[in-house]
């Protein structure tokens, strides 16, 4: 077991509000740069998706207040600023929903200029097929989707998506993710298929599946996979691989493998809404997140991958040496991002997923 732990596990619900020293040597927006703006910053935002202290430390650096509203889903977050923003500075949308709003005019270009920290971004992760240039997103965090399990409850390593979507061996057991995009993906990957496939005639073989599958499962879970695991309320989840991170620091008997068949690989970004009213203050804040101590702290308390070089390069090597923060190039090979489909393509699944919850 590794002796490297993040500051503190926090509950799925928290709403974190940590205090603590300003790190020495951060680079920040002077002053001068927001002083037509009030001192707020509208964050919304995943829960317990951010450092301990940092948002504590953004106020004590530039006099900027945060508050910090919790969505569960990307789903959430897009209803939430579909028919217009009410309020918001800076959003977290995954890179597929990040697409969709850039196409839907819902976010704003980024001033790169005020961002110099942009510096410290892995040279991975400077552009994306998805933002072109990083016009609109700087990158956050990255990971996988796949299997937490309990070493002790379960028959050797579960490998394969089949036990959670094919097998009656744990059942009662088991949890899923609580949206379409993950639950589908991961099927389609399961009968050897796209986790972007549009196939109407592969769509519906996951759906019969997860119908026959449904009696086996205990619960889709929304995001608190790892906190069902941790207790013992089921032996396996579907879940991101730092929830699962996060409850392996705690519980030597937790662990989390990518299954055979592939999977999901995501990443996260920050982005600026149309209409923020503090836009000024929101180029100060993503330049302070993307500091390297800064994003040191973040990736400690959190336990995902980092894009950021600079603040990876502060990290113990149980960070990042492991395999569940950092999966090997042979795992990442058979893992796809999700991508922007369009409208039709997300109706469709919706569809699909209302009956798979239905029956």
């Amino acid at each position: 077991m590794s002796n490297f732990r993040p500051r503190f596990r926090p509950s799925r619900r928290s709403v974190l509000q940590g205090t603590g020293a300003l790190f020495a040597g951060l680079t920040f927006l002077p002053r001068f740069s927001m002083a037509e703006e009030e001192k707020k910053l509208n964050f919304y935002n995943w829960d317990t998706y951010i450092g301990e202290n940092t948002l504590a430390e953004f106020t004590d650096a530039t006099g900027i207040e945060v508050k910090m509203d919790l969505y569960a889903d990307n789903d959430e977050l897009f209803a939430k600023l579909k028919g217009g923003n009410p309020g918001y500075d800076v959003i977290v949308p995954t890179n597929d929903y990040l697409e969709r709003m850039i196409k839907a005019d819902m976010v704003i270009p980024l001033d790169h200029a005020k961002i110099p920290n942009m510096a410290n971004i892995d040279p991975l992760f400077q552009d994306a097929t998805f933002d072109p240039g990083r016009k609109y997103s700087i990158p956050y965090m990255w990971g996988t989707v796949g299997i937490g399990f309990r070493k002790s409850a379960v028959n050797g390593t579960p490998d394969s998506w089949k036990v959670l979507l094919d097998s009656d061996e744990y059942a009662g057991a088991i949890s899923l993710l609580g949206d379409q995009s993950n639950v589908l993906g991961a099927g389609l990957k399961y009968l050897g298929y796209s986790w972007n496939s549009t196939n109407a005639d592969e769509l519906k073989k996951v759906e019969d599946l997860l119908i026959k599958q449904k009696k086996n499962i205990k619960v889709f879970a929304p995001d608190n996979g790892q906190d069902l695991l941790a207790s013992g309320e089921v032996k396996l989840c579907q879940e991101w691989n730092g929830d699962i991170k996060q409850v392996m620091t705690e519980d030597e008997d937790l662990d989390y493998i990518v299954p055979k068949e592939g999977s999901l690989v995501w990443q996260d970004t920050l982005a600026v809404p149309k209409g923020a009213p503090h836009p000024e203050n929101a180029m100060a804040f993503l330049n302070f997140i993307l500091d390297a101590k800064e994003g040191a702290g973040i990736a400690t308390t959190i336990q995902y991958a980092t894009t950021n070089k600079a603040a990876r390069e502060l990290m113990p090597a149980e960070y990042q040496n492991n395999p569940v923060i950092f999966p090997s190039a042979e795992v990442l090979a058979k893992c796809e991002p999700n991508l922007y489909l369009g409208e039709e393509a997300i109706k469709q699944r919706d569809e699909i997923w209302t009956r798979i919850r239905a029956s």
